[in-house]
């Protein structure tokens, strides 16, 4: 009743404009309705990834402008945030597909390559702000002053004028006017210029006081405003990705035949499908044992004296998924607890500290490619230095003491026992100054009272370490776990790089990780729909192995 009053209240102008919103929100329901009736049952040639995501967007523009029109009219205040929303998407929309139908994005490219013609006359620009400012000075002759800013401004208009001319301006604003002879340009012009004015029309005062609002409903506003741009890109290039992987991880989708047929859990169902058959001999071959049309040979075990197969339906899953585990069983206690006891040797006052601790965070700074490359140099068999170090360790010792040790000429990235660790090392190399930083960072957080009373009560630094830099180190420490255990399930770079072997996997699949396998289905043989099951499986292992850190910190077990 109170908006009723305050609607009526208004000036003739906010009324006219406000029941003008209300018949464009209501054009808008039945088009985006039309719309998406049309892309469901016109629309059959297109794919239907494509078409389930554009009509769903219409219907809901449809849905959003019809209570939008209803809010308006009965002079609530959420219609005039809906409105807003809506036109503003509009408004994107049209001017983003404005410039791409009228050839500016590509004329501005053309643009950056004869800007160099206009250079010299920016300098004129230069000049007549020069002149402009000289008359700042002439504050007692105010004549002198006019005519020097008027001879500023004409000298830079003049020559801005002549730097467009010179890069080509005039020539491609003539070619995007000629676009305008077909529909589609002045469609998307026209529908940007009602959506800029329906924007105007909401966002004045006026409407906002007809409508209710207060104070803080124009903070909000102004606040959504400006994180927009962040949220669209947010929905644009994360969320909306996102939602459509885990549609195609209930598809077959092919990304070379655009095959898209919707097959439930049947990829989750592959994935996951493993079968155990007993055998009558530890070596019966396979074939004997198992559905070779179906199955592979995933790993033979005995139980209680008899031996059985485990046979899989997808062997490079599984074998995938051991080589993550165990790369992060591995790969973060040698990045956090080496990082642990470097922070605190670092964090100490002794001359030249912070040279170190700039050397020890390089290796974090460094590109994963070049790092890898480096570390693919050092771990050759024949010259690479670590086997030469270890070849003249070898050569010393058995020269000073007589003993005959065998070199053992590691082949550390073609050993199928060696591979995922040497990619192990690398990694913690690296991670290990990024993870020194943060415990650093949380060090400098404990209160030095408590180790000037635990130095009085007799505490030696292992004690004052162990007693209270570790508990109060909590925090620091879960955050640290947890990024470590991310970007360890997360393997890909430093082995598609380290280990360069066609197809990606390393000797016999030793090092393929889970993200390696989802590029070669995906981005290999183009099996998007089976990718994207890959990818939310690895999703939700990511999930649960954080989400047990977080309860295991909200009960104290760092502390």
């Amino acid at each position: 009743m109170k908006a009723s009053i305050q609607l009526e209240a208004a000036d003739r102008r906010t009324v006219i404009l406000l029941r003008a919103a209300v018949i464009w929100h209501i054009v808008l329901a039945i088009a985006g309705l039309a719309g998406g009736l049309l892309v469901w049952l016109r629309a059959g040639d297109m794919l239907l990834w494509l078409r389930l995501p554009l009509g769903a967007l219409l219907v809901l523009t449809a849905a959003a402008s019809s209570l939008t029109a209803l809010f308006v009219q009965r002079g609530r205040h959420s219609g005039r945030v809906l409105s807003l929303a809506v036109n503003y998407l509009g408004f994107l929309f049209c001017f983003l597909g404005g410039m791409h139908v009228l050839g500016m994005f590509t004329g501005i490219d053309s643009l950056a390559s004869t800007f160099g013609r206009g250079i010299p006359y920016l300098g004129g620009v230069l000049a007549g702000y020069l002149i402009s400012a000289l008359g700042d000075r002439y504050e007692n002759h105010p004549e002198r002053r006019q005519m020097l800013k008027r001879v500023g401004k004409v000298v830079m208009l003049a020559f801005m004028a002549t730097f467009l001319l010179a890069i080509g301006t005039l020539s491609g604003l003539l070619a995007v006017v000629r676009r305008f002879t077909s529909f589609l340009p002045c469609l998307l012009v026209g529908g940007g210029l009602l959506f800029g004015l329906m924007i105007w029309a909401l966002w004045r005062r006026d409407s906002a006081v007809a409508l209710g609002a207060s104070t803080a409903h124009e903070q909000m506003l102004n606040g959504f405003l400006f994180l927009s741009p962040n949220l669209l890109g947010f929905l644009l290039f994360f969320a909306g990705p996102l939602l459509l992987s885990l549609y195609f991880s209930f598809t077959n989708y092919d990304a070379t035949t655009h095959v898209s047929d919707w097959v439930g859990l049947q990829n989750y169902a592959r994935l996951f499908n493993l079968t155990i058959a007993p055998l009558t001999t530890p070596d019966q071959p396979v074939t004997e044992a198992l559905d070779m049309t179906v199955y592979d040979e995933l790993m033979r075990f005995n139980f209680f004296e008899r031996s059985f197969i485990l046979g899989a339906q997808d062997k490079l899953f599984w074998i995938a998924l051991r080589n993550t585990i165990v790369f992060c069983l591995l790969a973060v206690p040698l990045s956090v607890i080496p990082a642990l006891f470097l922070a605190n040797l670092l964090n100490s006052k002794l001359p030249g500290m912070k040279f170190f601790r700039a050397i020890y965070f390089l290796p974090s700074v460094a590109a994963v490619v070049g790092v890898a490359l480096i570390w693919q140099w050092l771990y050759n068999a024949a010259v690479g230095y670590i086997n030469y170090s270890i070849t003249s360790a070898v050569t010393t010792i058995n020269t000073l003491f007589g003993s005959a040790i065998l070199d053992p000429q590691i082949r550390w990235l073609s050993d199928t026992r060696i591979a995922l660790l040497a990619v192990v090392i690398m990694s913690a190399w690296q991670w290990i100054g990024f993870d020194t930083v943060l415990f650093m960072a949380g060090m400098q957080a404990i209160p030095r009272e408590l180790y000037e009373a635990a130095t009085v009560d007799g505490a030696g630094r292992w004690a004052q370490f162990r007693r209270i830099t570790i508990p109060l180190l909590g925090p620091t420490t879960f955050f640290v776990v947890t990024t470590a255990v991310i970007n360890a399930l997360q393997l890909f770079e430093q082995v598609y790089v380290l280990i360069n072997t066609e197809p990606p996997g390393g000797p016999a699949n030793s090092t393929l990780s889970l993200v390696l396998y989802l590029y070669v289905r995906g981005f290999q043989r183009f099996q998007q729909g089976y990718a994207s099951a890959v990818a939310w499986v690895l999703f939700i292992v990511i999930f649960g192995v954080t989400l047990l850190q977080y309860r295991r910190q909200r009960s104290g077990a760092y502390a």
